[in-house]
């Protein structure tokens, strides 16, 4: 089971819900992954006013946690204030704290993103912060007391996979809560590598919603999950540089 504050979960999978073509699609995308997370911009959801378009709107969140991030903050007071929008809607506590540093990249500040977080912890959310591959961030965002940490695999929508696994593994060897990969993943290949690094678990959006057939790289991504966790957990045989011979050779005759 993942362990994220109170919640336990089956699935290693979280899914954004943002650019699906029709909610048709993304309904059977998402049980096509067999998430139990939804994860979801708070500035592009209509919270309050029912009269307007939700995304969500043919999506039973009951049988859903709801995730909300605060995608579009360029500050801690920003994200601050999305994630009380969130709360005062009556949607989950547990949020995703994502602090944009560059426009361009789209890459996390670290700066903003330790203030928010900290200034979320003391009002007693379950934050879980969106950061880059830096391993001294992510031991003392624990320190700090988040509930997990979400480093990047690549930037934010391009696909690449991981760009430094070291990086990656890193973090999941220093810290002490559930390491999320986040952002970049562009394959089931990419998700099997994160996890057999030892990820805990994968967010994914783009991969899924924009893929020529969303629905099935649902389900591819939920196979690569799985098939990378067991394979972290089996433990794979070192890696050499000389030939070992697949059979035994003890107890071979020779002619």
């Amino acid at each position: 089971m993942l362990e994220i504050g109170p919640f336990k979960l089956k699935s290693r999978l979280l899914l954004g819900t943002g650019k699906f073509d029709n909610e048709q699609i993304q309904s059977a995308a998402i049980t096509a992954s067999e998430t139990e997370v939804l994860t979801f911009a708070v500035r592009r959801m209509n919270l309050y006013d029912k009269e307007l378009p939700n995304p969500l709107a043919n999506v039973n969140l009951s049988k859903y946690i709801t995730f909300p991030n605060t995608a579009g903050a360029h500050t801690a007071a920003e994200a601050v204030r999305i994630a009380e929008i969130a709360q005062h809607a009556g949607v989950c506590d547990m949020i995703k704290v994502e602090v944009i540093g560059d426009d361009d990249t789209l890459l996390p500040d670290p700066l903003e993103t330790y203030e928010a977080c900290k200034i979320l912890l003391d009002k007693g959310y379950i934050v879980c912060p969106y950061i880059s591959n830096d391993v001294v961030l992510a031991k003392r965002l624990v320190e700090l007391g988040v509930h997990a940490v979400m480093p990047l695999a690549s930037p934010i929508g391009t696909g690449r996979g991981i760009n430094n696994p070291l990086n990656l593994r890193y973090i999941i060897e220093k810290v002490t809560v559930p390491v999320i990969v986040d952002a970049g993943i562009g394959s089931a290949k990419d998700a099997c590598h994160a996890m057999e690094l030892g990820a805990d678990a994968i967010l994914l959006n783009t991969a899924i919603s924009s893929a020529t057939d969303p629905v099935k790289m649902a389900e591819a991504m939920r196979y690569g999950i799985a098939a990378g966790r067991l394979s972290y957990e089996a433990g794979r045989i070192p890696i050499r540089y000389t030939a070992q011979a697949s059979s035994p050779t003890e107890g071979i005759g020779f002619l």
